[in-house]
């Protein structure tokens, strides 16, 4: 009587395959980013190193464009800069880019944790090398895998019950958006991460002006809240006002009526995610959030949009496969840079490019739209059994 096959082989060798074929992926993308770093200006990484230059010099900061361009993150983030700044612009970039490397792979650990599964990391951080929002992050030596890192480092530890609030706090400090992860704290009644976030977020705002007073006056009594700064029409912005921007041939048509749609977005979005948060699911909550936080903010750059990391994690746990794979194209592909910009008159107005131009936006929408249908017609049985769960959150039934 011969053998037959044993159970779970072909399983086990198509894992054993994915696992070698990512790898061999991974060290191409980790080639690919070595060379950037060591090559390639990025633009944005040298706006922040100047800024660590500049960022004791009076107001400077602030009221002279650096690189061509105005500096718009906050005083505590030159400051951060300021060591950097001591060191040659190309090792400072080395540096840079191998943290961020760092927090990427941290972040897609956490993620991971977040969702329940065990996938190979390997696989899980190549893939999401591919994805737009995270390639054009290194293309530009821009800050948001470490916003992202800090971040779902603290809901990690609000989904196992744990203290949090720092990693939003030192996020909010840096960039003003991830503060809308404080008041989903508020929400879900964690007060105490809550409180420990804004405290968090004053003391480096405070370390930041006893530093440079001066740039710190400019920016919170006149530079944060003046979009003017930026190209607010540039394709790569995918919020709601930039798509209206565009439409509408500039900000000249926008008047104070816009402010109801970042109202009804971000308590509609942060409804959504206190929701999920109470069924324990935090990784839902998180992607939601994320997503809301784009959604309101002014400016939301392409390279901004690193939480499709989380919102594709959802979709894939959830088993929403082909939702899945449509974002997997939408973001690995991008097609809105395929559309005239840059200047082009066809940029503007309402037409039939208009929705692929703005397809990071609609899909941010219908992610938003997908979770509040979930919360009316689904109880996921996965989040009932769920170890990563809110301590104040009930089993929920399966609902047939």
């Amino acid at each position: 009587m011969s053998d037959g096959p044993m159970p779970g082989r072909n399983a086990v060798g198509t894992v054993v395959s994915m696992k070698r074929w990512a790898s061999f992926l991974l060290a191409f993308e980790i080639l690919g980013v070595a060379l950037l770093s060591a090559m390639y200006d990025s633009l944005d990484f040298r706006i922040y190193w100047l800024g660590g230059h500049v960022v004791t010099d009076g107001s400077r900061l602030y009221q002279e464009r650096i690189a061509g361009l105005w500096f718009t993150n906050t005083p505590f983030m030159a400051t951060l800069f300021r060591p950097l700044a001591a060191l040659p612009l190309t090792f400072a970039r080395i540096l840079w880019q191998a943290a961020a490397f760092a927090a990427f792979v941290w972040v897609c650990s956490l993620t991971v944790k977040l969702a329940g599964r065990r996938p190979p990391l390997v696989a899980v951080v190549a893939a999401g090398l591919l994805l737009e929002p995270v390639w054009h992050s290194f293309f530009l030596g821009q800050v948001n895998l470490f916003l992202l890192a800090l971040v779902l480092a603290d809901m990690h530890r609000a989904a196992l019950g744990r203290p949090a609030g720092i990693g939003i706090g030192i996020a909010t400090a840096i960039k003003l958006t991830p503060g809308i992860f404080i008041v989903l704290l508020l929400l879900t009644r964690r007060t105490k991460d809550a409180v420990t976030s804004l405290a968090t977020f004053a003391v480096c705002t405070l370390l930041a002006y006893a530093i440079a007073p001066d740039a710190s006056r400019v920016y919170w009594l006149h530079t944060f809240f003046d979009t003017s700064r930026v190209g607010v029409t540039y394709i790569s912005n995918q919020s709601p006002y930039g798509a209206l921007a565009r439409m509408l041939h500039g900000t000249a048509e926008i008047g104070n009526w816009y402010t109801a749609i970042p109202l009804v977005i971000g308590a509609s979005g942060l409804a959504i995610a206190a929701l999920w948060a109470r069924r324990g699911d935090w990784l839902s909550a998180t992607a939601v959030t994320g997503v809301t936080g784009l959604l309101v903010s002014p400016i939301s750059w392409a390279h901004h949009w690193v939480w499709i990391v989380p919102v594709l994690a959802v979709l894939l746990r959830d088993e929403h496969t082909k939702t899945a794979l449509a974002g997997c194209a939408i973001f690995a592909l991008s097609p809105l840079w395929w559309t005239p910009h840059n200047g082009d008159p066809r940029e503007y107005g309402l037409h039939l490019l208009t929705p692929v131009a703005n397809c990071y936006l609609i899909a941010g929408l219908y992610f938003l739209a997908h979770m509040t249908v979930r919360l009316r017609h689904e109880h996921d049985t996965l989040v009932a059994s769920s170890p990563f769960r809110h301590p104040d959150a009930r089993p929920q039934r399966a609902v047939t």
